[in-house]
């Protein structure tokens, strides 16, 4: 069983950023990614239809026989875990919002945390019942202050491939000057796909803000899991483990994008249909 790889699932390009901080940690480690390019973005859709997508998504992993699976979606993460643990009982499955609640405690100096994610991860309280929930049981006393934003045109930026132009930098003033008027020092970058425009966003939040990257903090607790519960792939430690990359549509986007971010082609890349037309 070691040797069977880990799965990964996002609604597009975004949970590349966690598959790339998974391959550093984890170099021998098989991967399977799945991008649910066709029915991106998830972040405004219902509770009810993320579920069904999420559930879908791990599905065809499971198929693949995986041996844990990763939700690099965190709108997924915050609507579908409870699903997902449910549909795959027997199945590891590590979620998002847990992992960037506790880098962000573990950064913050002054106790003012910000939070942006796509419209469902907001609306859903996710990141605020965690973090708060995180700060409780540190103890260190007194209360933590969570400022929220929407920002629904990044995972579309993302997508079409605008990482670093003149559009990104508007759009990411008009959410972002809010927050870093508010004197956060701490920023969760509470969608998988907002580490591909961490240069905009650091520009802008300046080197007093801490960004919390979830994508990071998602692999070391994949790596700790493997190794509790002794299923690291340890039978060829020297080696780099394969990968495959399945997409719901858009697949020659999604190349390009990827070999922007993981510096290599996508070479094993399949364009495949899930169980729901919609």
């Amino acid at each position: 069983m070691n040797s069977l790889p880990i799965g990964i699932f996002d609604s597009g390009v975004g949970g590349l950023t966690v598959m790339r901080e998974v391959r550093r940690l984890l170099p021998a480690e098989h991967l399977v990614y799945l991008g649910d390019t066709a029915r991106v973005p998830y972040g405004n859709k219902s509770h009810a239809t993320v579920s069904r997508y999420a559930v879908e998504d791990a599905q065809f992993l499971a198929g693949k026989g995986v041996k844990m699976i990763v939700v690099a979606c965190n709108t997924a993460s915050a609507f579908a875990a409870s699903a997902l643990r449910e549909a795959f009982p027997a199945m590891p499955i590590l979620e998002m919002i847990g992992p960037g609640a506790r880098a962000a405690v573990a950064a913050t100096r002054n106790r003012r945390i910000g939070v942006i994610a796509t419209v469902g991860t907001i609306g859903s309280g996710a990141y605020e019942r965690r973090i708060r929930e995180v700060f409780a049981a540190s103890g260190s006393g007194g209360e933590v202050e969570i400022l929220t934003q929407a920002c629904p045109l990044f995972v579309p930026l993302v997508e079409e491939g605008e990482l670093n132009s003149e559009i990104a930098r508007l759009v990411a003033l008009k959410y972002l000057t809010g927050l870093r008027e508010a004197g956060i020092d701490t920023l969760v970058l509470g969608c998988t796909h907002y580490p591909l425009l961490r240069e905009v966003i650091a520009d802008l939040m300046g080197p007093e803000v801490t960004l919390v990257d979830s994508a990071e903090s998602a692999a070391l607790e994949t790596a700790v899991l493997l190794r509790d519960r002794s299923m690291l792939n340890d039978s060829a430690q020297a080696l780099v483990g394969a990968e495959s990359f399945h997409v719901t549509d858009a697949a020659p986007r999604f190349n390009q994008i990827a070999r922007t971010f993981l510096g290599h082609d996508t070479e094993q890349l399949e364009l495949v249909e899930l169980g729901s037309a919609g």
